[in-house]
């Protein structure tokens, strides 16, 4: 076991009190390490650090191109340690292995990516009346606090600190209670790397999200605050945020749908279906855990669903053949279990699955429900485990009324080879993103937003580096 310290103004310490919080391995339910509780002084410290790097100018207004050659080396030093980070993630957030180095690899890229858009960063000149220049300079927002969720610990830390850091600002990185070993090493990694990143530009915070997550948001020192998490976390980050009108970047929960048309490749479709419930052991806000299938292909395709899920193993993240790991605590698998419970006296029969795994750890079945309507929990609740809901229509409008009546609109996915119809239900989802004939997929390129209660702002692409820039419109009369 090992006793983990705070990254706080360019010094690896405890907390102010000295409490710490052990961290548990799900798959085990051992104890893998101790990570400070940190306080309210711990935060205070934190902003102060970050304001002044930020204040100081020499990263803020360092050459841009100089930044992006610091976080290109930021992005070498995270691919080499990528198998290191990847068995720190398996272990402590239960996903398998492969997972793990598939999603730092990820995080590695989108550090590459914007490095590349460091100096990129671009005004504009407006044409005005009379003998006048006028133009916009963007400049950095501040300091900037990323709230982290646990479901993909270290890849959406650095989804956000990526363009964050491109653009100039300082970051306060503070991973979720469950899972802050990935970060944690990241950091380390970052400084044994001398990749020149100026002190305090980052820093990590460990500790409680309802006290640290809160002092953060709601702290007048702080000018952005981005989260990944469920809806009330949102609204509570939100609320906190309002006191000083800090902006905030909220990606939040989904109930993404794969719509099935009789003209699918039903073969592929199926993989895909599993990939994206069962990955991650259902834990992604943008899992597809709605399958909206045309009647009548309904039964082939739950049969090829159930005959694919039935081949994958479920256990331990590091253990060799792996496909689906624990989940994260055996305090979320109650809630997945209660939630499934509940749906089921709702209506609905189910096709595999629908228990806890007996033993150690908090596995689950990979679980298929038929003949889920819309009224039923499981059709519109996001029970962010392996559950997939199956409903069935009979024609192209009722399947686009199904797939848009949920509170959610992150992403979702269309199944048919008439470009017509998928054109045209792209277009009229309701949802930030959608997939045709591959699901899930995202790129650091490619605009991650979610509509209605999926969130507010963007990830990754260019569209992300908005929030993290601040618009100047300068005036000279000549």
């Amino acid at each position: 076991m090992s006793e983990e310290q705070m990254w706080i103004a360019g010094e690896w310490c405890n907390a102010e009190d000295g409490a710490s919080a052990e961290v548990l391995n799900p798959a085990s339910g051992e104890v893998m390490a101790t990570v400070p509780k940190a306080t309210i002084g711990d935060v205070n410290r934190c902003v102060e650090a970050s304001r002044a790097a930020f204040n100081d100018s020499s990263w803020k207004n360092m050459d841009p191109a100089q930044r992006g050659r610091i976080m290109n080396k930021m992005a070498q030093a995270t691919y080499a340690k990528a198998k290191e980070l990847a068995v720190i993630e398996s272990n402590n957030n239960g996903k398998t292995f492969r997972e793990a180095l598939s999603e730092i690899r990820y995080g590695a890229w989108t550090l590459e990516y914007f490095a590349g858009l460091s100096d990129k960063i671009e005004g504009s000149t407006i044409p005005v009346p009379g003998n006048r220049l006028n133009y916009t300079l963007r400049q950095p927002l501040g300091v900037s606090v990323h709230i982290v969720p646990w479901n993909f610990p270290l890849q959406l830390a650095l989804r956000s600190i990526a363009p964050a850091l491109a653009a100039g600002c300082t970051v306060i990185a503070k991973p979720a209670s469950w899972t802050p070993l990935s970060l944690i090493a990241w950091a380390k990694a970052m400084e044994e790397a001398k990749t020149g990143l100026p002190t305090s530009v980052l820093q990590v915070i460990t500790g409680s999200g309802g006290l640290i997550g809160d002092a953060l948001a709601g702290h007048k020192g702080v000018d952005g605050v981005v989260l990944t998490g469920g809806v009330p976390t949102g609204q509570a980050v939100m609320a906190k945020a309002s006191e000083n009108l800090t902006p905030v970047t909220l990606e939040l929960g989904g109930k993404g749908a794969n719509i099935v048309f009789p003209d699918a490749n039903l073969r592929y479709a199926a993989k895909a279906i599993c990939f994206g419930i069962f990955m991650n052991a259902g834990q992604m806000c943008w899992a597809g855990s709605r399958l909206i299938v045309h009647e009548d292909i309904h039964d082939e395709l739950v049969e090829a669903v159930v005959t694919e899920v039935s081949k994958w193993k479920v256990g331990p993240g590091m253990e060799e053949g792996v496909r689906i790991g624990s989940l994260v605590h055996e305090n979320h698998r109650t809630e997945v279990l209660e939630k499934l419970a509940a749906g089921l006296a709702m209506g609905g029969k189910v096709a595999c699955g629908g228990n806890a795994i007996e033993g150690e750890g908090a596995f689950m079945e990979a679980t298929v429900v038929t003949g889920v309507t819309s009224e039923n929990l499981l059709f519109s609740d996001e029970l962010f485990g392996p559950v997939l809901s199956v409903t069935s229509f009979s024609d192209d409008a009722e399947a686009l009324s199904l797939a848009n009546d949920s509170p959610f609109g992150l992403l979702n996915g269309i199944w048919t080879n008439n470009l017509s119809r998928a054109h045209s239900m792209a277009r009229d989802l309701e949802s930030g993103m959608v997939s045709i004939n591959e699901y899930p997929i995202t790129f650091p390129q490619t605009a991650f937003t979610g509509w209605k209660q999926s969130g507010i702002g963007i990830e990754q692409s260019q569209d992300a580096m908005r929030f993290y820039t601040k618009i100047k419109n300068v005036n000279i009369k000549l």
